[in-house]
């Protein structure tokens, strides 16, 4: 049933999210130019199409800055550029991006983060408003067309700039949230929509209702997975391997982490929450997927689990639900992307999200 090659994708670790043991910092882990370099170098020898750079505004090292510096030492793997919206100038931005796409050779993707301004905090319809504002801006100026819009948030009359991307259009948007606010936000103005991790029946609901307020608007949306991924030789194994991650962690601590985190109450991190609280004694919401690393982390909270054979069918699983591209982690992340490469991707028909 499965149709057509998927998307896979890494994630380097770019604001201090990398441990040997959740909730355990690790000097050699800590996010930094050479650490981050290292995780997108061994994903793009491992074979991987695309990988995830995230922002955040308290934690780890800038993406942009980080984006430019990986571009020249890349020559395959797409970037994923995490932008947080309420940070930016989208004229500045816009050029920015067809900068990147230059020095990549055409190989940058855009993952849009409805932000605040650091310090200020806006409520979610207006502050999804002007995420809105800022993807119509973004495609308006990198497809090359002259800007007028007088909007709630940016009145602006520009030309594009100069510099265009290699394609001469926008790079595809990824975008993720759950609320009614974000899910209007994906369905007038992204390309993919980002969900993390979810019982089956749960992401079958989520891609029909994001379809359906879509087509409103006259769009279609392209669909995302967002995991973390455990695989051994055998399903005992990375079981095993996945009780170990958490062996150090108190409650407390695992509290205290999560609530550190600026998105820890939206929509999405509750959804996550609820799966957590919801699961079997052992922490598994369903077969394979386990909710472990929502105890240390705050948003993607669920690792799928097991042997090769069991993480790869629940890959074309959710490929026949209407996955087209997979944002994979685990800890730590250049070890776990060298485990992925070797015991699952070749088995994947798998390609860059063609625009």
């Amino acid at each position: 049933m499965t149709t057509g090659p998927c998307e896979v994708s890494w994630f380097s670790a770019l604001c201090d999210d990398d441990y040997e043991f959740l909730g355990q910092p690790d000097p050699a882990l800590a996010s930094s130019w050479e650490h981050c370099r290292d995780i997108v170098m061994q994903a793009e020898t491992g074979g991987f199409d695309n990988i995830l750079l995230p922002s955040g505004y308290a934690l780890g090292i800038d993406t942009t800055a980080f984006a430019a510096g990986i571009a020249a030492l890349t020559k395959r793997i797409k970037l994923l550029m995490a932008v947080r919206v309420g940070e930016s100038w989208p004229p500045q931005l816009a050029r920015q991006i067809a900068t990147l796409d230059q020095m990549t050779g055409g190989r940058l993707t855009i993952n849009i983060i409805s932000s605040d301004l650091p310090g200020e905090t806006l409520a979610s319809a207006p502050r999804y408003a002007r995420t809105v504002e800022a993807m119509h801006i973004l495609k308006t100026l990198l497809n090359g067309e002259a800007l007028d819009h007088q909007g709630e948030f940016w009145q602006l009359k520009v030309d594009p700039p100069r510099i265009r991307t290699v394609s001469g259009k926008a790079p595809l948007l990824y975008f993720g949230g759950l609320s009614p606010d974000a899910r209007e936000a994906a369905a007038k103005g992204c390309d993919v929509f980002l969900m993390w991790p979810d019982k089956k029946e749960t992401i079958a609901a989520i891609i029909a209702d994001m379809t359906a307020r879509a087509a409103a608007h006259g769009r279609t949306l392209r669909f995302g997975y967002r995991a973390h991924v455990i695989v051994r030789d055998t399903e005992a194994e990375a079981r095993t391997y996945a009780d170990r991650l958490l062996s150090k962690l108190d409650a407390q601590q695992g509290a205290e982490i999560r609530a550190k985190s600026l998105d820890s109450n939206s929509a999405g991190v509750a959804a996550q929450a609820a799966l957590r609280e919801t699961a079997a004694d052992d922490g598994y919401a369903e077969e394979n997927l386990w909710t472990g690393v929502g105890r240390a982390r705050s948003g993607c909270g669920a690792a799928i689990v097991g042997d090769p054979d069991q993480v790869l069918a629940k890959l074309r699983m959710y490929q026949d639900m209407g996955i087209e591209a997979f944002i994979l982690s685990g800890y730590p992340h250049a070890a776990e992307a060298d485990l992925f490469a070797r015991h699952v991707l070749p088995r994947i028909d798998h390609a860059p999200l063609a625009r």
